[in-house]
């Protein structure tokens, strides 16, 4: 884990990463523009949110995806400069990926949360808990992941809406380094109470995981394999293996759930985040037979709801993951390898676990859902592909 800036090269004052495809400031929705404006008053580029949302009106910040600078970030995804990322590198290819750190629930800067209490929060995370983690990590050696991740499935985690067991499995390895590392009592007390209280705290770590798996899937001639989906809450966007670097685009879908008290589907924004990326490797909405409690969670219905959304994504999937298995289909492993082929053929498209965000600046979270990624985009993406392989 260190500061953005000292890892991402070209990641300095007065740019913002942000999720999804390409977007520009005009384009962009409520609760991203939300949190522009919040990193941007968090980086001391501007005294108050109002000055921000003018400073970036006025094109002198420049956005980039999170993914052009092997990034990712939930929901609106904003990284900047100071931002601490942690670090996941991918041993067989020694590609490393990065990803911000999971602030919690409600009103978050991920959701669009801008106000003094989010800018506090991320100061801690900036100042205090950032700091003390690139330590911890570094005196331990670093943490292997996969393996967590097997254990979570086994557990009732998805890795997208529920990451109850892998928190509390990574916890357990931090938990012990931090008490030897942290001599200051009422500081080790508030980042074990910070990191115990957060179900969703690995929900970062298993996107740095997805991105840095699906990296080395890239520039693969002939393979019709995606290597990343994401949403910027207008547009979904995806790429694929055989066709480089290029995004293939459609209106992003609105999510359907179940929301917190006092609101509804007129409040949600349509989908939105890089966490996508989780599903792109098998896990999330392609797991959900891992986690019958989330298809209650997110509106899907039924325990058997959950295993039949798993069941129909082996048939757009180019194989199994036998690391990663499912008790609840006899251990089977999850389904990985999102072919654009089988998706525009059968007409299935991949289902997403997800969390849902107020459609206006400042307001976070409202409730949790599943959606589906357009057609559109595998169809964009297999016609492109076929006229770079000569087929009509």
């Amino acid at each position: 884990m260190r500061p953005a800036e000292e890892v991402i090269a070209g990641l300095g004052d007065y740019v913002l990463l942000h999720a999804g495809p390409p977007i520009e400031w005009e384009r962009m929705c409520g609760p991203l523009r939300g949190a522009a404006a919040g990193a941007i008053v968090l980086e001391g580029w501007a005294p108050s949110l109002d000055e921000a949302e003018a400073l970036a009106a006025s094109g002198k910040i420049t956005f980039h995806p999170n993914h052009h600078f092997d990034a990712v970030g939930p929901m609106t995804g904003i990284t900047s400069r100071s931002q601490p990322v942690m670090i996941v590198e991918n041993k067989k290819f020694g590609n490393r990926a990065y990803c911000t750190l999971n602030e919690g629930l409600g009103k978050v800067m991920r959701f669009g949360g801008n106000d003094e209490k989010v800018i506090a929060r991320l100061r801690w995370l900036r100042d205090v808990l950032g700091p003390v983690l690139s330590e911890v990590l570094r005196s331990c050696g670093g943490i292997a992941l996969k393996g967590i991740i097997a254990r979570g499935l086994s557990m009732g985690d998805d890795m997208h809406q529920r990451n109850v067991a892998c928190s509390t499995l990574f916890y357990r390895e931090l938990a012990p380094v931090l008490a030897r590392t942290v001599g200051d009592a009422e500081m080790l007390a508030s980042i074990l109470e910070f990191i115990g209280g957060n179900d969703q705290f690995f929900l970062n770590v298993g996107m740095s995981i997805g991105k840095a798996i699906m990296d080395p899937v890239r520039d693969i001639d002939g393979s019709t394999i995606v290597t990343a989906m994401c949403r910027n809450g207008t547009d979904f966007g995806i790429r694929v293996s055989g066709t480089g670097d290029s995004w293939f685009t459609a209106p992003v879908e609105m999510p359907k759930g179940l929301y917190f008290p006092g609101f509804s589907e007129k409040d949600a924004n349509p989908d939105m985040g890089d966490s996508t990326i989780v599903e792109t490797i098998g896990l999330g909405g392609f797991a959900m037979a891992a986690s019958p409690a989330v298809a209650g969670f997110v509106g899907a219905g039924s325990a058997m709801d959950a295993l039949n959304f798993t069941r129909s994504m082996y048939e757009i999937t180019a194989g199994e993951n036998p690391g990663w298995t499912l008790p609840s289909l006899d251990f089977r492993g999850v389904p990985a390898g999102i072919d654009i082929r089988k998706v525009v053929e059968t007409r299935i498209a991949p289902v997403i676990n997800t969390g849902i965000a107020h459609r206006e600046s400042g307001v976070g979270q409202v409730g949790a859902g599943v959606v589906r990624a357009p057609l559109a985009c595998f169809e964009q993406a297999l016609e492109a592909f076929s006229g770079k392989m000569g087929v009509a």
